[in-house]
């Protein structure tokens, strides 16, 4: 696992410096692109000397690693705020995601950036890979308290893996967001109003009776881009 600051007791000041350097790194990311900046220029920008950026970061994964996880850490009240009063797995299902589209707009071009390193499952930066599983967890927990009493029959055989498939939903939407070109992003806003309303029509349709032959297809295709088979 990265180490994105000392593991020592954080002063203020040194909290306040490793923003500094995380805000310049994120910069010249936009800027530059993820692979073109390196430590060096980030320090310069931060207004730190060399050695003391990669005492805070070991390296540019670190400094993206800890954007990961403030990100994490940051969007949990916003998400709980979201879904306070909502009610209805569509509505939810929108909410949960467009709280993570609204928290990243600010940096849409960094994870542009990182965008080949994400579709890489063994990049220590991927969204599907193993350094960033806590996150990742933390994330498919809200997929599954959204389904709980959320109006909707889901399946037995079905249920225990449609966090995941609804995670998947997400990141489809976060990449097509990402590249989108439109103004203001709005092609994505319709396509997560309509995406959505399609998934959860799905979703009621597998529990009807005469869906069960393609459900139980439906579920060797999960568990098969799962690993499970």
């Amino acid at each position: 696992m990265f180490k994105s600051m000392p593991t020592t007791k954080v002063t203020p000041k040194a909290e306040e410096t490793g923003l500094r350097i995380l805000d310049a790194a994120l910069e010249l990311f936009r800027q530059e692109g993820f692979d073109s900046a390196t430590m060096r220029e980030i320090a310069q920008k931060a207004g730190v000397a060399t050695g003391a950026a990669y005492y805070y970061y070991p390296s540019k994964d670190a400094i993206v690693m800890d954007f990961y996880q403030r990100s994490c850490a940051e969007m949990q009240p916003k998400i709980e705020a979201a879904l306070e009063h909502s009610k209805g797995l569509e509505a939810r299902l929108r909410k949960l995601i467009r709280v993570k589209l609204d928290h990243f707009a600010p940096n849409r071009g960094v994870l542009r950036t990182l965008l080949r390193n994400g579709a890489d499952p063994k990049h220590p930066l991927s969204p599907f890979g193993p350094q960033t599983k806590e996150i990742r967890d933390i994330d498919i927990a809200w997929f599954r308290r959204i389904l709980v009493d959320c109006g909707v029959r889901i399946p037995r055989d079905l249920e225990p893996h449609l966090p995941g498939v609804l995670w998947f939903f997400q990141m489809g939407v976060i990449f097509f967001w990402v590249i989108d070109e439109s103004a203001h992003q709005d092609r994505t806003v319709r396509l997560l109003e309509l995406a959505s309303k399609s998934v959860v029509g799905l979703i009621r349709l597998s529990s009807l009776p005469f869906m069960r032959p393609l459900r139980k297809t439906a579920l060797q295709l999960i568990e098969i881009a799962a690993g499970v088979r």
